[in-house]
């Protein structure tokens, strides 16, 4: 899954530790959702989006069929 958790996390002026102390996560959380390396669980994706003000879709979308 890409996503764009970084770019927001940026526009929003906040650090890893500042972003997963809000959702209720560890910054290693925060740090392999940015790094594509975990999707994160539906609740998850719902807390960012709403945490962010914006759709599930506005961060998150599927992954190309080639992988990226």
């Amino acid at each position: 899954m890409n996503n764009r958790l970084k770019v927001y996390r940026a526009m929003h002026d906040l650090t890893q530790e500042q972003l997963a102390l809000e959702l209720g996560v560890t910054r290693q959380t925060i740090i392999a959702i940015e790094k594509s390396k975990y999707d994160p669980s539906l609740d998850l994706a719902f807390k960012i989006a709403r945490y962010f003000g914006v759709t599930i879709e506005d961060v998150f979308s599927p992954a190309t069929p080639d992988g990226d």
